[in-house]
């Protein structure tokens, strides 16, 4: 596109702001509509009594893709929002008793888990790295940087049958795992990274072995301050680059005229027209709700019709007095049997089902910004869960369930060796269904569709529609969900759009 543009962006999450920020840098007229009182999206924030939690991520991996997002707006990362490199970011905790944390540097892990957990586990853990590093090399840039093209990205992904073969199509993450691991707790810490896209690692594809190698070659990070800085930071560059970002202001329709996209109404009526539309918003939500029916988008109905959707989250947030020692930013609880976890959350084994014995995920960052005083901390905690799907699945907003969830999970902590529930000051409780009225997430889902399958990957909606002039970014869109990947999903579709 070589003329200006009038670009509409529907939803100010990561995504949005940050094809907002490429936008405007690249000359385009730009506005950004967020139906939320603030911009981040799922990167939010919660405070409360000198208490402050993020309630999305906690971690940013890939620094890289920042570094290159800021780079092609304006001044440097590093000039605007500093990160911090954790080391280790994660401990883990086994139903066994043992422990063990994956160092920040990959150099270290072998020593460590042969350490924690035996002689050679590190070897195992090691080799699995190597495998996954190739992978990586193999995907990188004809699947994660470039659009979607059905058939055509698969075979830009098999242009020599090394790489296919590396890449490994048909096989899946705990097939993987289990072919190169023998220790059980091992297996369990591979199959949790299937729960990155909300999916069963019986049916995820083994290419989700990049995760942890991107998370130990290029290391985890934290925003000092929290991480809801960073879409705050990216929506402050859109808005120098000339951007206009309106917060409360729901999106009731995307318009289209003559086959192409028009612009956008409001809930309140206002129209605002547009050349391009740029959705930030679930893909499922865009096509079921924002695209009227009368559109032609079969492809992508069908698709996501096809898909598993992912999973979702329970969370709870709790201020606590006094420290707790040696405590990681992200601790990580197994339970005895965490296969029964993902039958629970995908319904196998019977309908989709809370989970009674669940790995639990705490985030609890130490910075001054999350805590009123140095004898307090603010814990972050996450439990998987299924969606909020009322009369089909798992009724959220039933009575009393949310309350006897939050004792259960509580109970299981403790069990484990974390027993905070004397030294509570008070706790919110985040279901599903919040997740899905304060996102339009539907049912909550975090990642909008799970990794579930062999062709998972091949049937997230594309980054261009099949309607002229729309564009998708973010989580629920190609290359999917995670903050390093919905930033290059703005990236591709900046590319996509051109500059003025």
């Amino acid at each position: 596109m070589s003329a200006v543009a009038r670009v509409v962006v529907v939803g100010a999450g990561l995504g949005g702001l940050a094809a907002a920020a490429r936008l405007a840098a690249g000359g385009h007229t730009v506005t950004v509509l967020e139906q939320a009182p603030q911009v981040g999206g799922k990167l939010g924030w919660y405070a409360r009594d000198g208490h402050g939690f993020d309630t999305g991520p906690s971690l940013v991996t890939l620094p890289q893709v920042f570094e290159d997002l800021f780079a092609a707006t304006g001044d440097p990362l590093a000039t605007v929002l500093p990160l911090r490199r954790l080391d280790p970011a994660v401990a883990y905790r086994f139903a066994d008793g043992t422990t063990t944390a994956v160092p920040g540097h990959r150099d270290a892990i072998t020593a460590r888990l042969d350490a924690d957990l035996g002689p050679g586990s590190g070897a195992q853990w090691s080799a699995l790295l190597s495998r996954a590093e190739a992978m990586w090399r193999a995907t990188e840039q004809p699947f994660l940087r470039s659009p979607l093209a059905g058939p055509a990205t698969l075979a830009r992904l098999a242009r020599n049958v090394a790489d296919l073969r590396t890449i490994a199509p048909g096989r899946t993450l705990r097939g993987l795992g289990r072919r190169h691991l023998t220790d059980p707790r091992l297996q369990m810490l591979l199959d949790r990274y299937a729960t990155y896209s909300g999916s069963d690692p019986r049916r995820a594809p083994a290419a989700l072995l990049t995760v942890p190698y991107a998370e130990q070659a290029f290391g985890s990070w934290y925003v000092p301050g929290g991480l809801r800085r960073l879409p705050e930071a990216v929506a402050d560059r859109a808005v120098e680059r000339g951007a206009v970002v309106r917060t409360d202001a729901d999106v009731a329709e995307v318009l289209v005229e003559g086959g192409r996209a028009t612009g956008v109404r409001l809930a309140d009526g206002a129209v605002l027209p547009a050349d391009v539309v740029v959705c930030n918003a679930d893909a499922a939500h865009l096509y079921g709700r924002l695209l009227p029916a009368r559109v032609p988008a079969r492809g992508p109905r069908a698709a996501l019709r096809r898909v598993t959707p992912s999973s979702s989250g329970f969370v709870l947030l709790l201020a606590l007095r006094g420290r707790t020692p040696d405590l990681a930013h992200h601790t990580v609880l197994f339970p005895t049997d965490h296969t029964a976890e993902f039958d629970a959350l995908f319904g196998r084994q019977g309908p989709k089902r809370p989970v009674a014995d669940p790995t639990v995920y705490i985030s609890a960052p130490d910075d001054p910004a999350t805590r009123p005083d140095d004898d307090s901390e603010s814990w972050f905690v996450l439990v998987n869960a299924p969606r909020h799907e009322p009369g089909r699945g798992v009724d959220w907003t039933a009575d009393g369930r949310a309350g006897a969830y939050a004792d259960l999970v509580l109970a299981r902590m403790a069990a484990r060796g974390l027993d905070v529930r004397d030294r509570v000051r008070w706790q919110v409780v985040r279901t599903p269904a919040d997740l899905e009225q304060e996102t339009a997430s539907p049912g909550g889902s975090i990642y909008g569709t799970s990794s579930n399958g062999a062709r998972a990957a091949f049937l997230r909606p594309a980054n261009a529609s099949p309607v002229p002039g729309l564009f998708l970014v973010g989580g629920s869109a190609h290359p999917g969900g995670g903050l390093p990947l919905v930033t290059l999903s703005a990236e591709i579709v900046a590319g996509l759009i051109g500059p003025a």
